[in-house]
């Protein structure tokens, strides 16, 4: 309705962001939920936008909208101002891209102000009280970022000031306890919510070296890049070509979904094993020594049986190579983490 104040709020599907959207909302006021989504965390919402809508409405009768930040996301990745975390995870400056696009959908919205589900002392990076103030301070939201969980921990904001928000209805958790949580979640009559964990790729030891050393050897960083790095077992073979293998039938089906202009799909013809992706391949021989990898990774063949025929395709053309299951001292060295 047009005098109901609004609020939007970042939304990660976890437990807290849930009871932050519900916490406003039980006071009246309109909340729009927004999920943003990157090739690091989400972006397999992307495939069914509406579905995944309807789950958290009907789960948790909150709207959410799902807007991609990927581009903005690799521009920040090549410096974040705040530094990163223990792996590539640019936490703080994270959060703060996602404040300030929150802050960019407000009019369109009819948003007054923004909440998030942070509570002080959870995360020891991102969610230090002194962190809270910066992520404020260069989001630009400055009196207008409530964290409706921990907010008697922190000063009142505009919206509890101007009374929209009756600032004795909110909370103030803090620490990574969940023992608050939980009991706030009964109140709501809310049961199912996701356990908490890492959905965050940068945070992945080994997928986060790739990452980081794309960014390190690559002229241009592109999202379609990024996507093929996050999947499967990877090797930089010696003519410059990177090749992803699936490691199980899912991983199989992403691979192949990931084919643009230019790659080229492997496969065994006769027995199960990983689907190949080849990019950036410049000689015959990097096609040779793809072929010779999925034959390695795929099923032992039987007795006196070692050649494999492999299926090449590429343009949309189709070719047949027989190799031999390449030698593991050989591929080793080629084999990224």
């Amino acid at each position: 309705m047009k005098n109901t104040p609004c609020a939007i709020a970042l939304f990660s599907g976890g437990l807290d962001s849930i009871l932050a959207c519900r916490v406003i909302a039980s006071q009246g006021i309109r909340v729009q939920a927004v999920k943003f989504v990157t090739p690091f965390f989400d972006d397999d919402i992307l495939k069914d936008i509406e579905t995944y809508q309807r789950t958290v409405h009907s789960k948790y009768g909150i709207d959410v909208i799902a807007k991609d930040i990927t581009e903005s996301y690799i521009e920040l990745l090549n410096n974040p101002p705040h530094g990163f975390g223990k792996n590539f995870n640019p936490c703080i400056d994270c959060k703060i891209l996602m404040v300030h696009k929150a802050v960019e959908m407000m009019d369109e919205i009819g948003a007054s102000f923004v909440i998030t589900g942070e509570v002080v002392g959870q995360r020891p990076m991102s969610q230090r009280k002194d962190t809270l103030r910066v992520i404020e301070r260069d989001s630009l939201t400055d009196g207008i970022l409530l964290r409706p969980l921990c907010a008697k921990n922190l000063p009142p904001t505009q919206p509890e000031i101007d009374g929209i928000v009756d600032r004795e209805q909110l909370h103030s958790f803090s620490g990574r306890g969940r023992s608050q949580q939980i009991e706030l979640a009964k109140s709501f009559g809310i049961t199912d919510y996701p356990n908490p964990a890492g959905g965050c790729k940068l945070t992945d030891p080994n997928l986060s070296k790739r990452i980081k050393a794309y960014y390190n050897e690559a002229e241009v960083v592109n999202a379609a890049d990024i996507r093929f790095l996050l999947v499967g077992r990877q090797f930089r073979l010696p003519g410059g070509g990177w090749v992803s293998l699936g490691r199980q039938e899912d991983e199989n089906i992403q691979i192949a979904e990931l084919c643009i202009d230019g790659d080229i799909l492997l496969n065994d013809v006769d027995w199960p094993g990983p689907t190949a992706l080849l990019r950036h391949c410049s000689t015959p021989e990097d096609i040779k020594l793809a072929a010779a990898l999925v034959a390695r990774f795929g099923r032992k063949k039987p007795p006196g049986q070692e050649d494999c025929q492999i299926t090449v395709t590429m343009d949309n053309q189709e070719t047949i190579l027989s190799v031999l299951p390449i030698e593991d001292t050989i591929f080793t060295p080629w084999q990224l983490l």
